[in-house]
């Protein structure tokens, strides 16, 4: 049997990246994969879903006509915006490939990957099976990283046919648009995938909402921002609604909705997507010889160092990315499968900061995310204070003619006053988020971060005023525009 000093099961940013680690300690590696190279962050993931998106963007500007020109003519067709999306989802594949054949047994002695297809299960701590459409072989690894990421959650009584009713995975199996749309659950894909095929303006988008506002885990003003854009760009958004079923006819689909006053409704549409969330991929690796009992969340248990935790003593097998559950992120898989290599080969264990992780959610516009918002800090008792800016008093924003978006900046309100996060929309929201990541990580205080000057005309003067507001030396007073400035102090009731 061929043997390893690493076995890395599932090539996504967290299997990748570990493997490529693991090349820089100049180890032998086996890279095991059993569909698409990549993983989910590549082929059904955030590079085809974001690809979409930039079409649909690209699309919509091009069809606005509030900029003093028009275009005429305009025409968009499903097949060729799809093999657009699968384009670019092979040139990153290939880039992956040939990386991989650089490193190959045959070029290089020191610091080797061989590419396997198929699926991996344990026969021990020592040991796997894997097995392709064509054969089944053993191999032998000292170390292993299980990184088999995760796949959409499944609809209780619902068959997901990738036809008529798909998943994310199923998005570029559609030959064209859908007349009518339904997407049911309202986190982040749904809304993403909402704004995408709304912008392309050829779908009646219905989304289905269980709460009261859409993207409930951020602050009220925030998923009301992005609910009111949605509807704004034609998406039908059915609040407090439960899907009760899904009725397949050859022409159509009937959905059937039952929303929390009692009533209920039904719906005719061509195409439902189901987007509730994603469940860990592990049922195929036998993870009962290897001693691993999944969480009640479903996820793989690791340790400080993503060994994962098991009930045989078995210390050489590590898991990263999406499996653990940590944060669905790909730059925090990919950090992750960069760090278990550290700690395999070194020890080198050290602290990852979750809240200064910056994330983007692709809505219309696109939001961006870092540090905490006010929620959690109420659930905290920190007591902070918060101002919202609208890109309406922007220069920068004027004059793009693109002002819909703010900056959400919050700080902590006592003597320290620390950068503790922010939300921000708009163009280029996605670019300088990472600088208020850096302050946030950094620790830095109002204090000195108000002596930078920012460029004019910029996007990020926004984030200098509201600097300034928080420090009540703003140039844009919040009593002259108090539907574009916000001030809030927020402190725990203190209860005996």
């Amino acid at each position: 049997m061929e043997s390893y000093d690493l076995i890395v099961i599932g090539s996504g940013p967290a299997g990748y990246a570990a493997a490529m680690k693991a090349l820089d300690y100049k180890m032998k590696v086996c890279l095991v994969e059993a569909e698409n190279l990549g993983g989910m962050g590549i082929m059904n993931g955030s590079l085809t879903s974001k690809t979409m998106w930039e079409l649909s963007q690209d699309y919509a500007i091009a069809a606005s006509i509030d900029r003093g020109y028009r275009a005429s003519g305009l025409l968009v067709d499903y097949a060729a915006v799809r093999k657009t999306v699968i384009k670019a989802a092979k040139t990153k594949q290939y880039q992956l490939l040939s990386q991989i054949e650089t490193f190959s047994v045959n070029k290089s002695k020191t610091g080797n990957i061989v590419l396997k297809r198929g699926y991996a299960r344990f026969i021990d701590n020592s040991t796997i099976e894997i097995e392709s459409k064509v054969h089944k072989e053993l191999i032998i690894g000292s170390n292993f990283v299980i990184a088999t990421g995760t796949r959409p959650r499944a609809y209780r009584g619902i068959d997901v046919d990738q036809k008529k009713i798909l998943n994310s995975d199923g998005i570029l199996s559609l030959k064209s648009f859908p007349e009518r749309m339904v997407i049911i659950g309202s986190g982040i894909i749904g809304c993403e995938f909402a704004a995408i095929f709304s912008n392309f303006k050829q779908t009646e988008v219905h989304l289905l909402d269980r709460e009261n506002r859409v993207i409930p885990s951020e602050d009220d003003d925030i998923s009301d921002y992005v609910g009111k854009n949605l509807e704004d760009n034609g998406v039908i958004i059915h609040y407090t609604a439960n899907l009760r079923t899904i009725k397949k006819y050859p022409t159509h689909l009937e959905v059937i909705l039952d929303y929390s006053d009692g009533h209920s409704r039904v719906i005719e549409v061509d195409v439902a997507l189901i987007s509730i969330g994603r469940v860990a991929n592990y049922e195929k690796l036998n993870i009962e010889n290897i001693g691993i009992t999944p969480l009640k969340s479903g996820y793989i248990p690791v340790d400080e160092s993503c060994r994962v935790r098991n009930n045989k003593n078995i210390s050489n097998i590590y898991a990263a990315g999406d499996i653990t559950g940590q944060a669905q992120l790909y730059s925090l898989s990919e950090h992750q499968g960069r760090y278990v290599v550290d700690c395999i080969v070194k020890n080198k264990i050290y602290t990852t900061d979750f809240s200064t992780i910056p994330t983007l959610m692709f809505f219309k516009p696109i939001v961006a995310a870092v540090g905490m918002n006010e929620k959690m800090l109420q659930e905290k008792k920190i007591a902070y204070k918060v101002v919202y800016y609208s890109n309406e008093l922007v220069n920068r924003a004027i004059a793009m003619r693109n002002t819909k978006g703010f900056v959400k900046l919050i700080i902590s309100n006592d003597n320290e006053r620390k950068i503790l996060g922010m939300r921000a929309s708009g163009p280029q929201a996605s670019a300088y988020i990472i600088s208020i990541a850096h302050l946030i990580n950094q620790g830095n205080r109002l204090d000195e971060v108000i002596k930078t000057i920012h460029p004019h005309p910029s996007l990020t003067e926004g984030i200098q005023e509201c600097f300034r507001v928080l420090n009540s030396d703003s140039v844009f007073k919040p009593k002259a525009f108090p539907e574009f400035i916000k001030l809030k102090t927020w402190t725990p009731e203190v209860t005996d």
